[in-house]
């Protein structure tokens, strides 16, 4: 629930936004492990959001600030203690936290952890790896998104890099917005509609926060074909692990 070298080409500067003094805008934000040559397919799926949205921070907001939208905490804490009913089979959720990296989210318990270059954690659907969540943990030199724009700057940024690569055929915004984590923490989050010659109509759900002086990426990715378009319940499901994707 990583970001992305390898589907954006070579790394890109990672500015610190208007307060910074010229002569250290350009300062250069922490290249992926990955040979950018030979990507993992998951690696360019999985993580592409997050290394996307990368990209778009070194820009300068001039939109306002959008209101700030708190997850609710008994929805979570309903989410975690959520029964059989009304849950697609498959995505009952359960807790997982990354102690030594700092952040925590739900996820589903059929889905198992695996191991990937790039990628700080990774989840996948079992016997269709392109539904999957992935966390990319980064450090940067910043305290907060907020010191780079707006959250529909970022994702007005995101889809114009998703629009340049060739594999793209369409890509839209569906919402933007940000609500606070824990101790007031700021999240952003993303949701946008991908269609794509790698891997077809997607919903991508992402979720970004600093703290600590890291950058923490959420990217969830769905298939939602015209042939069998993403359900409400399933939708709701993963709604529920990116609005509990947080430090702890």
């Amino acid at each position: 629930m990583s970001l992305l070298c390898p589907r954006c080409g070579p790394p890109l500067a990672l500015a610190g936004g208007h307060r910074r003094r010229p002569h250290r805008a350009r300062a250069v934000a922490p290249k992926c492990e990955v040979s950018p040559s030979h990507p993992p397919l998951l690696i360019r799926r999985a993580v592409s959001a997050a290394t996307l949205l990368l990209a778009a921070l070194p820009f300068t907001a001039s939109s306002p600030q959008l209101p700030v939208a708190s997850a609710s905490e008994a929805a979570v804490a309903a989410a975690e203690a959520q029964g059989e009913s009304g849950v697609p089979e498959g995505l009952e959720l359960e807790r997982y936290t990354d102690q030594e990296q700092g952040f925590t989210l739900l996820k589903p318990s059929s889905w198992p952890k695996v191991d990937k270059a790039g990628a700080t954690a990774l989840f996948q659907q079992e016997g269709k790896g392109s539904n999957n969540i992935g966390v990319v943990v980064n450090p940067v030199r910043l305290n907060s998104l907020t010191e780079f724009g707006t959250p529909q700057f970022v994702a007005d940024r995101l889809l114009q890099a998703e629009k340049k690569k060739e594999s793209t055929k369409s890509a839209e915004v569906i919402s933007a917005g940000e609500r606070s984590g824990h101790g007031g923490l700021t999240v952003y989050e993303i949701e946008y509609a991908l269609d794509s010659t790698r891997g077809g109509m997607k919903r991508i759900f992402s979720a970004a926060f600093v703290a600590s002086r890291k950058l923490y990426l959420l990217n969830i990715a769905y298939s939602d074909a015209q042939e069998k378009p993403l359900d409400s319940q399933t939708r709701t499901v993963l709604e529920q692990v990116l609005h509990s994707f947080d430090s702890v």
